[in-house]
Formats: C-alpha cells, sequence, structure tokens
C-alpha cells in the first residue's frame, strides 16, 4: 500500500501550486544567473539579485478571483513566489496580517501589524521564503548577524526545516530574542559591537565552515518573502495602494521587497502605475539613508558610532542602500529620523490609543509622521499606512513603567 502521506504524495495532490520562477537577475548589472544553483550575491558585481518571473504566465491564474478563493497566508502568491515544490515550503503561518485603520490617529491612517506574525516580527516573511528555497537547494546549514528578530525567525523556521542554526547578535540585543534562539535549538554567539561586526564574522566563518549566510539582501529570497507585505497591501486596498507608506528602516527589505511586489502586480495588469510616497524613518543615532538621502547620495556611507536602543534600526550600513534610494527618490517620498525620546512617546501613544504595543521601531513611524502631518509634508485627507514591524513585548526594557504596590 503506497503512503500518501509522504511530501511527494501531498505535492502530487496540490498539482495547482505552481512557481513561474525563471532565473535571477542583478539589481545593478542585469546580468541573469541560474536560480537553481545556490547563489547569495551577483557575482559578476557583488550587487544584490533579484528572483525573476515569467509574468505572462502568472497572470493566467494569479486573479482577484483566485487569489481570494486560496487559504490565506503568505503562500498563496505561488505564482511569483520562489519554491517550485509544495513540499518544500517551511511555514508557520506568516502572512495575511491585518489592516487597521488608526481613527484616533486620524481618519485616514492604517497600521500594518506585522507583530502578529510568527515569532512576533515581519522577519518571518523573509526567512520563510529564504529557508524554504534553502530547503529546496539541499542546504542543511544557515548562519545569519542579527539585531535580534531575524535571529529568532531563522532559528524557528530553521528548527521547523531541520536545518543547523548559527545566530550572531550584539550583546546587548534584547534578551528574549537571545531565549528564543536557544530554545528554538540554535547555536547563539554574542558579539561584542554591532551587527556589522557580528556580519564580518558570519562572513569570514560562512565559506569555512559550510554554513549559507542568510544576511539581509545578500541572498535573493528573503525580498521574496516581505514583498508579500505589498502584496497584500495592494489587495487590502481594494487593488489600489495607500497615499503614503511609513516605512523603519535598518537593512531595508521591505522598502525593496514591496517595490519589487507592485513592479510586479502592475505587469500583471492587477494594479495600476500609481505608488506610494515611500517614507524612510530611522534613529538620530543610526541614521545612514537620511543622511545619504539629505545629501542626494545614491549610496549610503557606513554610520560611525551607531547607537539606538530600538535595535533594528541600529544598522550602519545597508548592502541595498542604492535601492532603498532609489524607491523613495522615485515615489517622492522623503527620509527622516526620529529620536529616541519621541520613539518612547510615540510607543506609548499607540499603544494607549490604539491597543497596539508596538515595537519601537514600529512606534518610530508614528513619531516620523506626526513631524511630518506638522511640516505640511503629510496631509490628513492622505491615505497613510505606518508599518509596526513587531510586537513590542520583545522590548520589556524600552519603557519605564511605575507600578502601585499595596498590602492585601
Amino acid at each position: 500500500m503506497s503512503d500518501d502521506t509522504t511530501p511527494a504524495a501531498k505535492s502530487r495532490r496540490n498539482p495547482s501550486h505552481v512557481s513561474h520562477l525563471t532565473h535571477l537577475e542583478c539589481t545593478a548589472c542585469k546580468k541573469r544567473h541560474d536560480a537553481d544553483r545556490v547563489m547569495r550575491l551577483c557575482p559578476d558585481c557583488g550587487k544584490v539579485l533579484f528572483a525573476r518571473y515569467d509574468l505572462e504566465k502568472a497572470r493566467l491564474t494569479m486573479t482577484k478571483e483566485a487569489l481570494a478563493l486560496r487559504p490565506r497566508g503568505m503562500w498563496r502568491w505561488h505564482e511569483i513566489m520562489p519554491v517550485r515544490g509544495p513540499h518544500h515550503i517551511v511555514s508557520l503561518g506568516e502572512g495575511d496580517t491585518p489592516l487597521l485603520p488608526a481613527p484616533k490617529l486620524g481618519d485616514n491612517i492604517y497600521i500594518k501589524e506585522e507583530g502578529l506574525c510568527p515569532t512576533g516580527s515581519f522577519k518571518a516573511r523573509g526567512i520563510s521564503a529564504a529557508i524554504s528555497r534553502a530547503h529546496e537547494l539541499g542546504v542543511e546549514v544557515v548562519a545569519i548577524p542579527s539585531a535580534g528578530n531575524a535571529a529568532s525567525a531563522l532559528a524557528a523556521y530553521g528548527a521547523r526545516a531541520g536545518m543547523r542554526v548559527h545566530a550572531f547578535m550584539p550583546v546587548d540585543t534584547p534578551l528574549l530574542n537571545q531565549k528564543e534562539c536557544v530554545v528554538y535549538g540554535a547555536h547563539v554567539t554574542l558579539v561584542r559591537g554591532l551587527i556589522s561586526d557580528c556580519a564580518g564574522i558570519v562572513r569570514k566563518r560562512a565559506d569555512a565552515e559550510g554554513w549559507f549566510d542568510v544576511s539581509t539582501l545578500k541572498e535573493p529570497y528573503r525580498a521574496e518573502g516581505k514583498k508579500t507585505m505589498g502584496l497584500e497591501l495592494a489587495e487590502q486596498f481594494g487593488w489600489s495602494l495607500p497615499d503614503v507608506v511609513v516605512y523603519p528602516t535598518g537593512g531595508g527589505t521591505g522598502i525593496v521587497g514591496m517595490w519589487k511586489a507592485w513592479d510586479e502586480l502592475e505587469a500583471m495588469g492587477l494594479i495600476g502605475s500609481k505608488r506610494p510616497r515611500m517614507i524612510s524613518v530611522q534613529a538620530e543615532g543610526c541614521a545612514p539613508i537620511v543622511r545619504a538621502f539629505e545629501q542626494n547620495l545614491d549610496h549610503a556611507p557606513p554610520w560611525e558610532n551607531a547607537n539606538t536602543r530600538a535595535a533594528g534600526l541600529r544598522v550602519p550600513g545597508a548592502v541595498a542602500d542604492y535601492l532603498i534610494l532609489k524607491a523613495i527618490r522615485d515615489s517622492g517620498g522623503t527620509a527622516l529620523a526620529v529620536s529616541e525620546d519621541e520613539i518612547a512617546a510615540a510607543l506609548r501613544e499607540l499603544a494607549a490609543r490604539e491597543g497596539i504595543f508596538a515595537a519601537p521601531e514600529g512606534a518610530a513611524t508614528w513619531a516620523a509622521a506626526k513631524k511630518l502631518y506638522a511640516r505640511g509634508v503629510l496631509r490628513w485627507s492622505e491615505s497613510v499606512v505606518l508599518f509596526n514591524t513587531g510586537t513590542g513585548l520583545k522590548y520589556p526594557d524600552f519603557v519605564d513603567v511605575n507600578l502601585d504596590v499595596v498590602d492585601p
């Protein structure tokens, strides 16, 4: 008797799952590369690789009507996702997070609530895609430098995939992230330095020890998971897009991924050419993208002595800086930095007024939006989406509280 519970049998019972992945393309030199090899950056110029798809074929089945009938989750967009065999998908239920109206902030303000993703942050999307494709390509050991949430996600998805995981994090990474990684079975190394120092260690050891480095945008598939935020946003706005997206920017995969998603949707006839103005938000203590934008640079020189308690924003340099800056400028958007006090105040305000305990990175978007409304850059009549990229529950030390204690 045949076993119909094996991955191969499950795949045969799901013939409708098709990925139209065709090749990888360098975002700088435009060279094409084989998508069925383990790849990281472009071997010719060292820049970011994008996964490319046959969008003419994809549009035949990825219709608005078909999408509405599919089971919810990130992988329902399978035509333009990179995993060919559905049995290789490593999922914990990521995607389809709510778009919440925030009427106490403003009539046209919405919050994309990524804190409800598995492991408590939007990192689940990118890591699910990267681990799934790595699993399909035969990768067994993965490594990551992380400010916290990406390591947590990699540890969880790596465990689910049966991979060995090495996570390198700054020694002052939020304690909950450290504990999560250990509980998921990852090998955790704390580094007296920044995420860039962690990246240097991973870079030196990955080739020598046979690890696949899953650093932000240093492999092609984390962006494919992150782009699903943009796909969902289009659907949630009735196959249009909001006027403005305010996004906290560390490595910037979300901006890069969503911009790519909207180009793909337009090519398939699912949306028009309208794009949101992209607002990149960073912390005053680490703002390389803001500085490069203000100085009209195409690349962002590394930020010296990066310092912010919003761990996900403490990224001194982004490998995709040129793609982030291009999306901001092409959209007519802007970039600005906010202070630690402004982030803390915004975090409290989101919680007390809208019931959303945002991560400090997510709270930074409301801090920035308030400044832009005051300057007249944002108008109250515009539809504005703030991205809360994670749950504030992972940052118990970010906000101090004074509690009354009484005897019974």
